[in-house]
């Protein structure tokens, strides 16, 4: 009805003022009678469901790379907003990566396994992480997943025998090493599946005596015959269907709609979204305050089982740890990519995920007859306890413009106790905001609009209370002399984003140095760049970055300087992160490039030195305005001016072998 086509200034008849009166009074009474008329919910325990199996977060991509750089006690305060039950986002399951020394998103995650005889699972820190989280939840559900693969179990693909064996060693390794058991596992991430590997994967987790599941395909929506097509293989494949314990896809919410096919709920088994974020399908969003991704990821929770009948939802990531200027900033529940301040933020996020996980645990049932849609905006659904007595209902408001009544009725058993009532929105922060007791099994409350709610006869919940020290930058003066980590760590605060930088004794001078030690390219996901490992300040314009490298095969060195992005993502084709590249070579000769995204690298300087190969060498970048100069031995061998890139981080690089780096220096 279009109102600008009426006139209200008194020039029409007397009989069509009063119709259109008594028109709006009507709508108005009807929208009065709409808000004072309660919604009633049935919360029956009696009611069909599926089963909840949990909520969780993957650590993958290199995502929680400087978490373990933290001081203590930030770190431990960080991962109990994670994973401590009763305290902040007390995630249920923990899905980490397989490392394959090979870029995921934000770097490269070292492999336990570089050759079919080697075996390390001290590399990297997601036997770490996992080992923290089952000390602060003993039941936590732990996950495996790759992305990529050493280069020796197969060309250009995981979908071999010796994938198979890698995957099972992992498991195996976890359990002897760690005493961890790894319950489910992937195939390959966002990859179109491949049915005769996941059959031999089953076949060898069998025979390697674990009671891994298998969880199949993580695929993303548009993926080959589509990221549900699996559902169809399993109706008409009984062995297949032996094979895959759970159906997971990668954000099933495309166009608004959860993408659930009618086939996968046919094949009865579980139905997960096994990646997820709080997004608008275009990718991750600032997710600090509530406004924006707390409201989505609360709507979501509740969309997913409503809509898609499915049962757990993992966000990627858990905690925001890798630097800004990488793939997909701002992911996680928490943002902690400061560990040289201790400083992290709990986000919105956390509390979301904690009105779900804080009341209900994987084994409750959803109660179908109680979930469902509010009148004025909103959802809710119902959970029951595994004994059928306690019970939590999750109610969302978000969209909503007014206060919203509703009555509630117990009955199938549920327990008629105090009903306790936690509220999260712009005001209220996982706080518990009244205690409601049933009236013959009677009670009702009213939802305030853009509101979170968990309503529940368990107690045990708890908010976190730790707070973090002020936020700093990248220290302006940071040096390295790579003494201090163990023999084949890493040292803090260097991301490694393709290749694996780890320490190693010195060739031609004592002590300890930074190798580049990857010679055999792995099997990727995504971009394949040169290796290089990078760290400090986006914002840092003037500064000189310095380092000793010595040649150790006939791979170049690298120093990289004013990276303003190494998100590769952006052009699958780039060898090295957005900025200045000074490249030498054994042979003495010697390039500055300056490369940049979907644009053609532009050689600013070029020439040949005299180098000794077998001598320890000084190389160093230095950055003043638009002024650029480079040097080998404290000698200048070019000074150029360019614009093309006016600040960001550093970073040493190499090709695909070995390469040492010592005394890394960046002084302002």
């Amino acid at each position: 009805m279009r109102t600008d086509k009426m006139k209200f200034d008194g020039t029409g008849t007397g009989s069509r003022r009063l119709t259109l009166l008594a028109f709006w009074v009507g709508l108005c009474l009807v929208a009065a009678t709409a808000h004072s008329q309660p919604a009633t919910v049935i919360l029956d325990g009696s009611s069909k469901g599926r089963v909840f199996d949990g909520i969780g977060a993957a650590s993958a991509g290199a995502s929680s790379r400087l978490l373990i750089d933290y001081p203590e006690p930030e770190r431990s305060q960080i991962l109990d907003y994670l994973f401590k039950p009763g305290y902040g986002a007390a995630l249920q399951h923990l899905k980490v990566e397989i490392g394959a020394d090979v870029n995921s998103t934000d770097g490269s995650e070292p492999s336990h396994m570089r050759t079919p005889t080697d075996h390390d699972s001290t590399r990297g820190y997601e036997w770490w992480l996992m080992v923290e989280a089952h000390k602060r939840n003993p039941n936590i559900v732990l996950e495996i997943l790759p992305w990529g693969a050493p280069g020796w179990v197969g060309k250009d693909t995981l979908y071999t025998a010796k994938m198979a064996e890698y995957v099972a060693d992992f498991i195996k390794t976890a359990k002897r090493d760690y005493s961890i058991d790894i319950a489910y596992s992937g195939v390959w991430n966002e990859k179109v599946f491949d049915l005769p590997y996941v059959k031999e994967l089953h076949r060898q987790l069998r025979a390697a005596g674990v009671d891994t599941k298998i969880v199949c395909c993580d695929e993303y929506p548009g993926e080959g015959a589509g990221q549900w097509a699996i559902a169809d293989e399993i109706l008409k494949d009984p062995e297949l269907a032996a094979a895959i314990q759970v159906i997971g896809v990668h954000y099933p919410l495309v166009d608004g709609k959860i993408t659930t096919t009618d086939a996968a709920r046919k094949t009865g088994k579980p139905l997960w979204s096994s990646e997820d974020q709080p997004n608008s399908g275009g990718g991750p969003i600032l997710s600090r305050d509530w406004p924006i991704g707390g409201r989505i990821l609360a709507h979501l929770y509740n969309q997913n089982y409503l809509e898609g009948t499915l049962t757990s939802t993992e966000i990627w990531s858990p905690v925001t740890s890798y630097y800004d200027n990488l793939a997909a900033p701002n992911s996680g529940l928490m943002y902690a990519n400061t560990p040289w301040s201790g400083h992290y933020d709990v986000q919105s996020t956390i509390w979301v995920t904690a009105h779900t996980t804080q009341f209900a645990q994987p084994g409750w049932q959803y109660l179908d007859s109680a979930s469902g849609y509010l009148p004025g905006k909103g959802s809710y659904v119902a959970l029951r306890s595994t004994d059928k007595r306690n019970w939590s209902t999750i109610v969302e408001t978000i969209g909503a413009k007014h206060p919203q009544a509703v009555s509630f009725r117990l009955a199938g058993g549920l327990a008629a106790t105090v009903v306790h009532v936690w509220e999260t929105n712009s005001t209220h922060i996982f706080e518990h905001v009244a205690s409601l007791q049933p009236v013959n099994g009677n009670f009702e409350y009213t939802f305030d609009p853009d509101s979170l709610y968990s309503m529940t006869t368990t107690t045990g919940q708890g908010k976190g209370a730790a707070a973090p020290p002020p936020a700093e930058t990248f220290p302006l003066s940071y040096a390295d002399d790579f003494e201090g980590p163990a023999l084949q760590h890493v040292p803090k605060y260097l991301s490694d984003q393709d290749g694996a930088f780890e320490i190693r004794p010195c060739e031609g001078r004592p002590g300890q140095c930074l190798e580049q030690v990857i010679s055999m390219k792995p099997v990727p996901w995504g971009p394949l760049p040169d290796p290089f490992t990078l760290a400090g300040d986006s914002a840092s314009t003037d500064y000189t970055v310095s380092t000793d490298i010595h040649f150790l095969t006939s791979t170049p060195a690298a120093l990289m300087g004013r990276i303003d992005s190494a998100d590769v993502f952006q052009d699958g084709n780039a060898r090295w992160p957005s900025g200045y590249v000074l490249r030498v070579k054994p042979d003495g000769t010697w390039e500055l490039l300056s490369a940049e995204f979907k644009k053609p690298v532009v050689t600013l300087a070029a020439g040949s030195i005299k180098l000794d190969p077998l001598q320890w060498h000084h190389l160093e970048l230095r950055f003043r305005g638009a002024e650029i100069k480079a040097s080998v031995d404290g000698t200048v061998i070019a000074s150029v001016d360019s614009l093309a890139h006016s600040h960001g981080m550093f970073a040493l690089g190499s090709e695909w072998d070995h390469i040492q780096f010592d005394n890394l220096k960046v002084t302002p």
